[in-house]
């Protein structure tokens, strides 16, 4: 990793740091020429957030290709189907590593600033809230790749760190940063040059014991003792409650580092077949309560399954609809669903993305099925329909099919998340609430109860989405979703194994019934519990995590097997995804999933021994399906 953290990337870095600062030529007219004693830290803080955000280049190869894939968050044929860019890989790790840069340049100045005495009164605070933010940093990287160096940027060479030694410091840096932070400090910096808190001093404690919290209970499947212990102190401080302490930064449109990371329009945004079927029943909400009745006409009866056109949707994956259209809206449905996606042809709503808007294929809502000769055999008009597929290799079906994956055709992500109107969450007080629900699941010691603390993190979540006057009937429902778990934290009854559902033959408009299977995700109990705490936590907060935290959503899939992610449909064999066949599909198995991103070449090319000492500490080769060590039982 020579090339990449050493020595010469201190120098870079100053360079960096102080020529993107806007406001430096107040300390200095010439500031390549600033040396140790005149910069300011916070420069170099404020540049390490700014990047994080992620420019529209890394956001759509990290956030949206990646980890919104990966998370199924979004249907993208990358990472569930073992395909990986190398140059993407690259793109993002060069970008983590610079932004680490800056934040490690700037505490090692803080260091020599504070040993010269050469010092404000906030730079202490400066340099503890750089500190927590490297954290950050740092959990980004090692989440995605595994092992990465803990020296590095301390003008060594540094050597790679297996991920639990990652993780051990992690957690100590946070524990000391925070005994260091003085909370009641009045004096602070430029507040612009925060963009997450302005400086206030009290947040990033919060955030701090927030992060200690999300960190340790990785920890949980693999370490559970370091995991209690680190959860318990945190959770015993002060930590992200309200959304008005909520690491979250403004997105803007353009093309710079605040650009919202899902901007770009070539990116379709699609509603997943993994959070439709957890979306679909659950907490018992109709269709109605939040659109109005004018959508009446297009809902659909409860236990109609909709439309079977087994020769052009894919029925060899295990999701519990395979090879169903549904011409309509869904009786019931969690309300978070029509605010974070739009209604194929609703083009009266204000937060409809037009997108692309270089073409009319938004608009466009009527797509044929044909048949193998290419004769077309129907033509669905998709307006007022709601659907989502899954990802994989359709094979012929995909081919004689125009519907399944076209953009005016497939509810999308709605305007807001993309034009930079709204803010980037990096921590909202929903996770906090749903941490300490968890660890209260474990028997661990924590500040509330497990009923309490799940119920708090659906209602900070209800009133994020405006949602708030549904909350009550909501938390009360006993309605399974399509995977089999309800909301009630009360109701822990297993669904029965299959629930029949009227449907009607796609071709020939013949009327049946079916018996459709809840999903046995044996990933989690093997498979044979739906209903329980834990799986309604994960679910509750996997819903919560979107769209801004795909990354989390994949780091607890990985560490739990929760929510039910469907297999990628295995039509035709995935070249780069050995361990799923057309003789398994119906299994879930953990090597189904993608555990973490390949080191890119830059790395193997500049440093082969710092990658195989990476290599090494993974315990399995460098590959997308090698788990990372606390996504391993114990």
């Amino acid at each position: 990793m020579k090339n990449y953290i050493n020595k010469t990337l201190l120098a870079i870095g100053l360079a960096a740091g102080l020529s993107s600062c806007s406001d430096f030529e107040e300390i200095n007219e010439d500031p390549f020429a600033a040396n140790e004693e005149q910069v300011q830290v916070a420069y170099f803080l404020n540049n390490a957030i700014t990047g994080a955000q992620q420019n529209p280049h890394v956001a759509e190869r990290a956030f949206v290709l990646y980890w919104k894939a990966a998370s199924r968050q979004d249907r993208t044929n990358t990472l569930p189907v073992g395909s990986a860019s190398d140059g993407w890989s690259n793109d993002y790790f060069n970008a983590v590593s610079g932004w680490l840069n800056h934040v490690n340049t700037g505490i090692d100045i803080a260091h020599k600033q504070i040993e010269e005495g050469n010092i404000k009164e906030y730079s202490e605070n400066v340099l503890q809230i750089s500190r927590i933010w490297r954290v950050y940093l740092m959990s980004e990287m090692s989440d995605n790749f595994g092992p990465i160096p803990i020296e590095a940027f301390q003008e060594v060479n540094p050597e790679f760190a297996s991920t639990k030694d990652v993780y051990y410091y992690m957690l100590a840096e946070l524990k000391d940063a925070t005994a260091k932070l003085d909370t009641e400090l009045s004096e602070k910096p430029d507040d612009g040059l925060d963009p997450a808190f302005g400086f206030d001093y009290d947040k990033w404690n919060k955030y701090a014991n927030s992060m200690r919290m999300r960190l340790a209970m990785r920890l949980s499947e693999v370490d559970p003792s370091m995991a209690q212990k680190e959860f318990e102190e945190a959770a015993s401080n002060e930590f992200i409650l309200n959304m008005d302490e909520a690491f979250a930064v403004q997105e803007k449109g353009g093309w710079d580092d605040f650009t919202a990371p899902m901007s770009r329009q070539w990116n379709a945004q699609y509603l997943s077949a993994t959070l439709n079927d957890l979306f679909i029943g659950l907490g018992g909400i109709e269709s109605t309560s939040v659109l109005g009745e004018s959508f009446a006409p297009y809902v659909k009866d409860k236990d109609y399954a909709g439309l079977l056109y087994d020769e052009h949707f894919a029925t060899k994956t295990n999701a519990p609809k395979a090879g169903f259209w549904f011409d309509g809206l869904y009786k019931e449905i969690d309300p978070r669903a029509y605010k974070a996606f739009g209604i194929p042809g609703d083009f009266d709503d204000s937060e409809f993305t037009f997108y692309p808007t270089w073409t009319s294929d938004a608009r466009n809502t009527k797509r044929p099925l044909v048949d193998d000769a290419g004769e077309v055999l129907d033509s669905i008009d998709a307006s007022f329909t709601w659907n989502a597929s899954v990802p994989g290799s359709w094979g012929k079906k995909g081919a004689k099919n125009f519907l399944y994956s076209y953009i005016g055709t497939i509810p999308r992500m709605k305007l807001p998340f993309r034009d930079g109107s709204k803010k980037r969450i990096f921590f909202a007080p929903w996770e906090s609430y749903f941490l300490v629900a968890e660890a209260a699941e474990k028997g661990w010691n924590t500040p509330m109860d497990g009923k309490t603390a799940y119920e708090e993190g659906i209602k900070a979540n209800f009133v994020y989405w405006g949602l708030s006057s549904m909350v009550n009937e909501y938390l009360s429902s006993e309605e399974y979703n399509n995977a089999g778990t309800s909301v009630s934290w009360d109701h822990t009854s297993e669904p029965p194994q299959t629930h029949k559902m009227r449907y009607k033959n796609g071709y020939t408009g013949a009327e049946s019934t079916v018996d459709i299977k809840y999903p046995n995700n044996h990933l989690y109990k093997d498979g044979q519990v739906k209903n329980d705490h834990l799986t309604k936590i994960i679910t509750q907060k996997y819903i919560a995590h979107f769209p801004y935290l795909p990354l989390e959503a994949w780091s607890d899939h990985r560490r739990l097997g929760l929510p039910f992610f469907p297999n990628p449909a295995v039509e035709n064999p995935l070249p780069d995804h050995p361990n799923l066949n057309q003789s398994n599909y119906m299994e879930v198995h953990q090597d189904f999933f993608p555990q973490r991103l390949k080191y890119p070449s830059g790395l193997r090319n500049s440093d082969s021994e710092g990658y195989q000492q990476a290599v090494n500490f993974l315990n399995g080769g460098d590959d997308v399906f090698t788990p990372l060590w606390w996504a391993q039982s114990e």
